[in-house]
């Protein structure tokens, strides 16, 4: 939101902000009896959907006081808005007007009293918003009075001869010079140092204490062929200043950055060196890089001597023509591209070798009135007539500083990963000052021209074959549409789109959180685009969404969707080749998946949701674009952050920065990892933290502006104590040295199981070694995992007599299960698979053997008498504490480390740029609570925290601050997500455990406790349907346990916690009256698939609210009741609720009802025994 003063001052400070669907009953309550006769019947709801820009204006007291709609064709439907350029073209003269410059009023209503300025305000408002803007069009009937408030805005635009349209309607257009031209440009005088000063020292304080009082003038003065400066001027009023240098050490940006694109910012020679000598090409199946990043072979940089300025473009019309290899500077490539996997690079890899002259000059010193910021783009006209030899403009930026207007139009150079230069490059081409660019259909004349575009993609194939279908046959082979986007730039084509109509659009509404964006219900099928190809040539990077706004157009498209496939290969995100990649990326936002129910098909029956809805697909991560968004500025944040360590808090961290869930393989896919965040493979050995970079397995550095330290703790290779068993000692004479680190050779048969990997290399060697061999396996420990572990080992094939358990004294009187009734049953299974249990051992020694790197024996103290046991394999999980790595790197870096990581409640260690979470931290001491952790909560909910509170750091728009209560900094936060663990255990059982944060203690003494509650229990646990519920003393499920032979949905059961029982369909009383014998069965019925859904929680916020607003009457008499169950303001909100989402709800409507029917089918599950919730 923006808030200046009006320019005549008489209607106060204002402020301007988007228009949201909050605003539509203000809107409609600001018509009046012209509104209609001016813009005809209007459907706010439907117009805001489709509005390229909305604006609203708001008063001192943030009262909305005038709200303006502009879409990017003719409102009352003149003409197709696909063909309103050639329309215009035949009925009126000397029109200038593009789909790039222009835009179409549809409504402007604005308060009475306001009426008089505020349309002046509005169209000034939308020229700052979108700096492209110059032509806002307005077509009104004709003989309509405009009233004298908007025609002084509006001006007649002068029709054709020929032309019959004025005869129904007359056209009016508002020129941007009217209301706020562009800057004029010019050389810098002395005589503009104290405008300049006075904008210098009002904006950056970090200037005025670096340079000296007199250096604005002695920059000024000293101006030469190599050195020039310049300003904006606006009203004989210095606005802006420019430092400019020709001089630019490209070797060095050569070595940081790929600048291949570019042609290394140096001009063409004959010995340049651009590709390896007898390379071959690259196959289509050879795509290693993902939809984000192609390979590319570099082409020779244009020479631009004869490319006319902007100015002879635009009046030309396109009739100057450049030869293609002039305007094409380089290959096309996504190098904005979000991000890249981050490798150690590859010993003897190419690089180009540029021998031509430097091609560039540089932006030294740049500032700007921030009333005039989006005009910054006038500049550029200016300085590239200052260095007529120069095709690029580059400027550095610190990477703590966000991206501000000027160079949002620039194009971000990749750095290379071995690169530690500590500023970003941005680059801008001379051709893209050209506004000639205009997106039309494809046709199979440009077939020449896309193979040149694409010629050097490894996916140039793919791209061609959807090309021609497009142009040739418009179908694919199953039917569906296929419409092919040019976009060119006089003459040439500079990109091409392809898209399709989504087909799956209703499992991308279940599976996807997409109303977040839209309103669904207000677009057609028809109007859902899917993307397939993307690709610009990066000069005109800057005319993406505009591109993407085309596109829309011309499709008759309301929103696009396009998905990544991610692909496992070697450990590394592949693309499966689904489609190439999108340069749009950067302009499209990311949708979050939504939980999905697990629906149980038999039951429901002929209830059960469509297929379309409740099938299964391979989990893609997927962008969104619409109407809406393609003006929406987005700012992008260059600060560098490390996050070390993949726990649950480290990618829940990022999950909040990326905006997706992500926390299991479906999950991962869901979140396209590699399209937001660099991965480094290696483990974190040093910190450098006064050059503000991190050392990965001894050699790679990785630099950082914050450290995000979410490392956990990790099973560790236990230490033998050393115990000669020959002397018959227990295990009270040794505990005292145990546990300690190890730090000899670790044997090759020992495994310690942190993550995937080392699960599948353990079952990789144990399917080579021991599945067919003989020999003991011996799991030591006594967490969970050793359960999980014996399972596993007995499903591939291990018999249950060569497997030994073995665990040692627990180290709190909590078991891992906590349960006696579970533990009899685990215990009985291990008993009938011939699993050998010892209990109470402590690990004494390891024997060797011939072969030093294997064990073949374990020997373990007891507290009676030792034992020894053959060993062919080992896994251990008895000890898990801070890697000793890990602990090493941040003892050498002089962070606090009090056992563990110390910090304090706002995740800040004590440096500032160094933050940590997760079971790798403690708290400080001063807080005086030793024994909490965040081990003792939720890890996603930690990493939800930890981003909440970095995301403050980088938030670009002013929060308004709040002073802590005083003494409440010394109190830690709480946190109230569940903690839950489970697993598939001996005997086939399928375990689930959801408990409350909190410090763990023994179930017989929670059961003692007399606020304890109430305890459901269904089901025995060595019948295998073990379901067990804790409701506390306030009626709420504050622990669940399941224990079961069948599968069971866990993510359904997880949703139960944290509910009150009166809304699981009175769980007590029904269990009180006897009438719930399975929970399994009653959490399956229909009546409870509603609390399972994603967006169930807004509906009882909003059900709390209307109850805190005491809009529900007292209760009712009980025979008035029984005809009206749910007073009318609860009923409206559950009925919306239902209707909403009835596709993935269908079972509460009658069978015989259908999905649209009205809200009186939508009274109950069908098949409920009781109302909905």
């Amino acid at each position: 939101m923006t808030t200046e003063s009006s320019p005549r001052g008489d209607i106060g400070a204002i402020s301007a902000r988007r228009t949201e669907s909050r605003d539509v009953s203000d809107i409609i309550g600001l018509f009046s009896n012209t509104t209609d006769v001016l813009f005809g019947r209007i459907d706010v709801v439907y117009l805001l959907e489709r509005a390229n820009l909305a604006l609203t204006l708001c008063n001192e007291k943030n009262g909305a006081i005038a709200h303006a709609v502009f879409l990017d064709y003719p409102n009352w439907n003149i003409t197709d808005q696909s063909d309103w350029e050639s329309f215009l073209h035949e009925n009126y003269i000397s029109n200038s007007c593009t789909p790039l410059n222009t835009l179409f009023m549809h409504l402007c209503v604005a308060k009475e009293e306001y009426a008089a300025e505020c349309p002046q305000e509005i169209v000034r408002r939308a020229f700052i918003t979108v700096p492209e803007l110059q032509f806002i069009l307005l077509f009104i009937p004709a003989e309509t009075n405009l009233g004298p408030d908007m025609e002084n805005v509006f001006e007649k635009m002068t029709t054709a001869p020929d032309s019959v349209v004025d005869n129904d309607f007359t056209l009016l257009v508002c020129p941007r010079h009217r209301h706020y031209p562009q800057l004029y440009v010019r050389k810098a005088r002395l005589e503009d140092h104290d405008d300049i000063r006075a904008l210098w020292t009002h904006q950056s304080e970090t200037l005025k204490e670096t340079y000296s009082e007199y250096f604005l003038a002695d920059l000024i003065e000293s101006q030469d062929e190599d050195n020039q400066a310049a300003v904006g001027e606006a009203g004989d009023t210095a606005v802006g200043f420019m430092s400019l240098c020709s001089q630019v050490n490209v070797s060095l940006l050569q070595e940081c950055f790929d600048l291949g694109p570019f042609h290394g910012l140096c001009k063409p020679h004959p010995e340049d060196i651009l590709k390896v000598p007898q390379e071959p090409s690259l196959q289509e199946g050879e795509d290693k890089s993902n939809q984000t990043r192609q390979e590319t072979e570099p082409v020779p940089s244009p020479n631009f001597e004869h490319v006319p300025d902007e100015d002879a473009a635009v009046q030309s019309s396109g009739a100057v023509t450049v030869p293609p290899a002039e305007l094409l500077p380089g290959d096309v490539k996504d190098f904005r591209g979000s991000a890249t996997l981050l490798e150690a690079q590859e010993k003897g890899a190419f690089c180009p070798v540029y021998r031509g002259a430097s091609n560039a000059f540089c932006i030294r010193l740049f500032w700007i009135d921030e009333k005039y910021e989006t005009r910054s783009l006038d500049f550029l006209q200016y300085v590239f007539k200052l260095f007529p030899d120069k095709d690029f403009c580059v400027i550095l930026i610190p990477h703590h500083v966000p991206e501000f207007l000027l160079i949002q139009s620039f194009v971000r150079a990749v750095p290379f990963c071995t690169s530690r230069f500590g500023q970003e490059l941005y680059v801008f081409h001379r051709a893209g000052l050209l506004t000639s660019f205009n997106v039309r259909s494809a046709t199979s004349n440009d077939l020449p021209g896309v193979q040149m575009l694409t010629e050097t993609l490894s996916l140039n194939k793919r791209i061609l074959n959807d090309f021609r279908i497009s142009t040739l046959v418009r179908r694919d082979p199953d039917g569906n549409a296929v419409k092919a986007f040019v976009a060119e730039v006089l003459d040439q084509i500079v990109g091409i789109s392809v898209i399709r109509d989504e087909m799956h659009i209703e499992y991308i509404r279940s599976h996807y959180n997409i109303e977040a964006f839209i309103n669904f219900n207000r677009h057609q099928r028809e109007e859902h685009g899917h993307l397939c190809h993307f690709v610009l040539n990066p000069v005109f990077h800057h005319y993406t969404k505009y591109f993407l706004k085309e596109m829309l157009r011309l499709a008759h498209k309301s929103s696009l969707y396009y998905p990544i496939y991610p692909q496992y290969v070697e450990g590394k995100f592949q693309t499966p080749c689904a489609h190439s990649l999108t340069s749009a990326l950067h302009y499209m936002a990311p949708v979050r998946p939504r939980r999905q129910i697990v629906y149980p098909l038999e039951e429901l029956g002929i209830n059960a949701p469509s297929e379309q809805v409740s099938k299964d697909q391979l989990s893609y991560s997927l962008n969104h674009t619409n109407r809406k968004l393609v003006l929406e500025s987005k700012v992008s944040v260059n600060a560098r952050i490390v996050v070390v360590g993949a726990s649950d808090v480290g990618i829940s961290f990022l999950e909040t920065l990326v905006f997706c869930h992500c926390f299991n393989d479906e999950d991962h896919a869901k979140m396209s990892l590699r399209s937001w965040v660099n991965v480094v493979v290696g483990k974190m050995t040093s910190i450098n933290r006064a050059a503000k970079y991190v050392v990965v397995s001894k050699e790679q550095r990785v630099p950082y502006d914050y450290l995000v330290l979410c490392a956990g703790q990790q099973y560790q290779v236990p230490s033998p104590t050393g115990a000669d068993i020959r002397k018959l000692p227990t295990t009270r004479e040794v505990l005292s040295e145990w546990p300690q680190r190890y730090t000899g050779k670790v044997p090759s048969n020992h495994f310690t199981l942190n993550d995937n990997q080392d699960c599948a290399k353990a079952a990789r060697w144990l399917r080579e070694h021991i599945v067919n061999a003989e020999g003991n396996v011996i799991v030591y420990g006594n967490t969970i995992d050793i359960y999980t572990t014996v399972e596993a080992l007995l499903s591939l094939g291990i018999a249950g007599s060569r497997i030994h358990l073995v665990q040692p004294p627990l180290s709190s009187n909590v078991t891992c299960l906590n349960n006696n009734e579970l533990e009899g049953a685990v215990g009985q299974a291990l008993v009938e698979a011939g699993v050998s249990v010892h209990w109470d051992s402590v690990l004494a020694q390891w024997g060797t053997g011939s072969d030093p790197d294997l064990i073949t024996c374990a020997s373990f103290t007891t507290s009676t008498k030792p034992f020894q046991l053959q060993c062919s394999a080992f896994f251990s999980f008895a000890y898990r504490t801070v890697d000793y790595e890990t602990f090493k790197a941040i003892n050498d870096a002089c962070l606090v480390f009090d056992g563990r990581l110390v910090i304090d409640t706002k995740f800040c260690t004590n440096d500032v740029s160094i933050r940590a979470a997760g079971p790798l931290t403690k708290y400080s001491r001063r807080y005086y609570v030793d024994e909490w952790t965040h081990s003792n909560f939720s890890s996603k909910e930690i990493g939800f925290e930890l981003a909440a509170s970095m995301l403050s750091l980088l938030d670009l728009t002013p929060q308004p601050s709040s002073v802590a209560s005083e003494g409440t900094d010394r109190l830690i936060p709480t946190y109230k997500g569940c903690k839950i663990k489970g697993g598939v255990l001996p005997g086939g059982y399928h375990y689930l455990h959801i408990a409350k944060p909190g410090i763990p203690i023994r179930l017989d003494l929670e059961l003692s406790l007399c606020d304890h509650g109430m305890e459901i229990i269904t089901g025995e646990a060595r019948e295998g349907n073990y379901f067990r519920m804790h409701i506390n003393k306030y009626s709420m499920v504050d622990g669940i346990t399941c224990f079961s032979k069948e599968p069971f949905p866990a993510s359904n059961y997880i949703c139960l916690y944290g509910q009150h029982e009166r809304l699981l369909n009175d769980l007590c009383y029904r269990w009180n009256q006897g009438q719930i014998t399975d929970l399994y069965r009653f959490f399956r019925e229909p009546w409870s698939m509603a609390i399972y859904h994603d967006q169930f929680i807004d509906l009882k916020e909003e059900l709390r609210q209307a109850l805190v607003s005491e809009q529900v009457p007292l209760p009712l008499p009980e025979d008035a009741a029984e005809s009206s169950p749910c007073p009318e303001p609860l009923l409206g909100p559950v009925l919306r609720f239902l209707r909403r989402h009835r596709h993935s709800l269908p079972m509460y409507y009658p069978a015989s009802a259908p999905p649209g029917a009205g809200e009186a089918a939508a009274t109950g599950p069908a098949g409920a025994d009781s109302p909905a919730p």
